[in-house]
């Protein structure tokens, strides 16, 4: 609470939340929207340093809208916080171990407001069990304002806060097994039963939006028995000074764009191949003989485009090959030779590579560069 005091007085974007709400469980089956998880964040923002205190907080609802006209959604998120459970592990009363379910907000107060008004607060107070977990933390994350407000998947909030708790500890990692991972970032046990999903639509695009807009990067490795995932590894790397300083910069660009300049890379590496492979082929000037395989041909073959101009995969070596490939291989394939993820990509790909060109090549071969790298670990 002293932390949070301290950052309130600076008047910057930058305040406390409680190690222990950052780690408290959802009642199985239970789970915060993402403007529900903003709206707590901005009470916990609010409240700064008195929030273990039993006193009402308040805050102006035009905080809350950024932009909106209408207060219905606000409505929505209030009643969303007051039916959401939550779940720590504590004692019974006779000293054996237990779960404790409660709810975050006690009560609350929203004014109405005449038609046509511009302005409008609400008031709510945390439960008993809320303060006593907020005032017995021992740890603490400090997030970005801008950066919560700014997450368009409620995951990325949810592991963005993992992080934020960790950054700075001497083993910034998290691990758990797939129902800790579940109960962690909310998500419901009906929702992407396969790994491959869950992958594909938290994991990925959790990491592309903090890797942008936190001041900490993520990665993970995934531990597994046999061919399942039985759990998963988070490492949470502090950025350099010129990735914190291009975080910066970009909380202070419109979102409307944000995640075409988060793809920006992929899209350029498809822009590289269309110019570096035509539809047309042309002259081609001398070139010094490159090494040749025992067959006589040369190992690297390159992406070759179809009569249309799209761009296919490689079917040979991506050592001497010059187009996106290689680099995106060696970009986000964590070190790994890159034949041999390209001969991993084939064979999981088999036919339907045949018919994958352009953009959505470039994003599935960078997908499963990132995949393999963070299945495998570091070579």
């Amino acid at each position: 609470m002293r932390v949070a005091h301290a950052l309130r007085a600076r008047e910057g974007d930058e305040f406390a939340k409680p190690g222990n709400l950052v780690e408290v469980r959802f009642v199985k089956g239970q789970s915060l929207s993402l403007t529900a998880a903003r709206l707590l964040a901005l009470m916990i923002l609010t409240a700064g340093g008195d929030a273990w205190q039993p006193i009402a907080h308040k805050m102006r609802k035009a905080d809350i809208r950024r932009g909106h006209k209408g207060n219905e959604r606000i409505t929505d998120m209030l009643e969303e916080l007051h039916r959401t459970l939550f779940a720590v592990d504590d004692l019974s009363w006779r000293g054996r171990k237990a779960t404790k379910r409660f709810s975050l907000i006690q009560s609350s107060r929203e004014e109405l407001e005449e038609e046509g008004a511009e302005s409008g607060w609400i008031e709510w107070e945390f439960t008993p069990d809320a303060r006593r977990l907020i005032r017995e933390s021992e740890t603490y994350a400090v997030l970005n304002r801008q950066a919560v407000l700014g997450f368009r998947s409620v995951y990325a909030l949810r592991l963005y806060e993992m992080g934020a708790l960790r950054i700075h500890r001497r083993q910034s990692t998290w691990r758990g097994d797939m129902t800790a991972l579940r109960a962690a970032l909310g998500i419901a046990p009906e929702i992407y039963s396969d790994f491959a999903q869950l992958r594909r639509k938290v994991l990925e695009r959790a990491k592309a939006e903090i890797d942008q807009l936190a001041h900490f990067t993520v990665e993970w490795r995934e531990i597994r028995r046999g061919r399942a995932v039985i759990e998963v590894e988070f490492q949470f790397v502090a950025k350099d000074a010129p990735d914190q300083l291009a975080t910066v910069a970009e909380h202070e660009r419109h979102t409307v764009g944000r995640r075409a300049r988060r793809e920006d890379a992929v899209e350029s590496l498809v822009e590289a191949a269309e110019v570096a492979l035509p539809s047309a082929p042309s002259p081609a000037p001398a070139r010094t003989a490159r090494p040749t395989t025992s067959s006589g041909s040369k190992p690297a073959a390159a992406a070759k485009p179809a009569t249309n101009g799209a761009v296919h995969f490689p079917t040979g070596s991506l050592m001497y090959e010059r187009g996106p490939f290689a680099d995106i291989a060696r970009q986000h394939g964590g070190g790994w030779d890159k034949d041999l993820i390209a001969n991993a990509y084939r064979e999981q790909m088999g036919d339907r590579l045949r018919a994958l060109n352009g953009t959505k090549l470039v994003k599935s071969w960078t997908g499963f560069c990132q995949a393999y790298a963070a299945r495998r670990g570091r070579p």
